[in-house]
C-alpha cells in the first residue's frame, strides 16, 4: 500500500513540476509580467521625449522663435539693440555684512 501512495506522490509532483517550474510555468509568467511591467515604462519615457522632440523639429521648422532661444542659450548670442543682463543670487555672508552684521564664526 505504501508503494501504491509514494507513487502516486510521485506522480503529482512529476505532473506539478511543469507548471511551476517549466518553460510556460507560473515562475516564468510572474518574472515576464514584471518585465513587460518595466518596458511599459520605458516605452512611456521614451513617448513623451519622442513627442518632445517632435515639437522641437516642428519649431525649428515653422519658425525663428526656436532658432533664436537655442541662439541665445547654447551659445550667448543676442540680436542688435539687445543687453544682457545677469541676476546672480547674493550669498548670505554678503548679504549679512552688507546689512552690518557680523557673520558668527564657531570656536572651538
Amino acid at each position: 500500500m505504501r508503494i501504491v501512495i509514494y507513487s502516486m506522490l510521485l506522480l503529482l509532483i512529476a505532473i506539478q513540476y511543469p507548471l511551476w517550474l517549466g518553460k510556460g510555468g507560473w515562475l516564468k509568467v510572474y518574472e515576464m509580467e514584471k518585465q513587460l511591467e518595466l518596458q511599459q515604462a520605458k516605452n512611456g519615457l521614451l513617448s513623451l521625449r519622442n513627442a518632445k522632440l517632435t515639437g522641437d523639429v516642428k519649431d525649428l521648422k515653422d519658425g525663428t522663435r526656436a532658432i533664436e532661444e537655442r541662439a541665445r542659450v547654447e551659445h550667448g548670442m543676442l540680436k542688435e539693440g539687445e543687453f544682457f543682463v545677469q541676476i546672480l543670487p547674493a550669498e548670505k555672508t554678503a548679504a549679512n555684512t552688507a546689512d552690518g552684521v557680523k557673520p558668527t564664526t564657531a570656536k572651538q
